[in-house]
């Protein structure tokens, strides 16, 4: 339907399944051996960046995690082709969060609902609290905005 569309695998969704294989008290340490991987400057530094972490002591004790990464290697490829501002914007995910955890907690405040109606409205009640808080973009939103217009021209507005 879409044919000038670019999939990609969600990179703190992979970071976060390959912190599912942790430790809790190693989940620091191997969640900062994991931004060499994606904070490489093309996917040639990534893969080595990959291998890397593979050999790594976190690779050897934790080698689910590069399977993972390996398996899916072809879905991570095409974030390597983002300038740097728009891959902060893409893998900083604080904004969609915190709107997540807002919905969350409304509903499970309420905890029943009589009718799918009715939970609809209170979402729609909640986004509309939320947006009236939403003061100023990221700060990387600028750079990132302009990137999208140079990579993505005549499909993305700048107004």
């Amino acid at each position: 339907m879409f044919p000038e569309t670019q999939v990609q695998t969600c990179i703190v969704h992979l970071i976060r399944s390959s912190l599912a294989f942790v430790a809790y008290k190693d989940r620091r340490a191997v969640a900062a051996a994991l931004k060499e991987i994606y904070r490489a400057k093309d996917a040639e530094a990534g893969q080595a960046a990959l291998e890397a972490f593979a050999t790594s002591v976190w690779g050897r004790k934790y080698e689910a995690i590069a399977a993972s990464w390996r398996r899916n290697w072809p879905a991570v490829i095409p974030f390597f082709a983002f300038p740097d501002e728009v891959r902060r914007i893409i893998y900083t995910t604080n904004a969609i969060e915190a709107l997540n955890a807002k919905l969350r907690r409304a509903v499970r405040a309420r905890g029943h609902f009589p009718t799918d109606e009715s939970a609809f409205k209170l979402l729609f009640l909640v986004l509309r609290q939320t947006q009236k808080e939403w003061k100023m973009p990221p700060r990387e939103w600028g750079m990132a905005k302009a990137q999208f217009a140079i990579l993505f021209e005549g499909r993305f507005r700048l107004g």
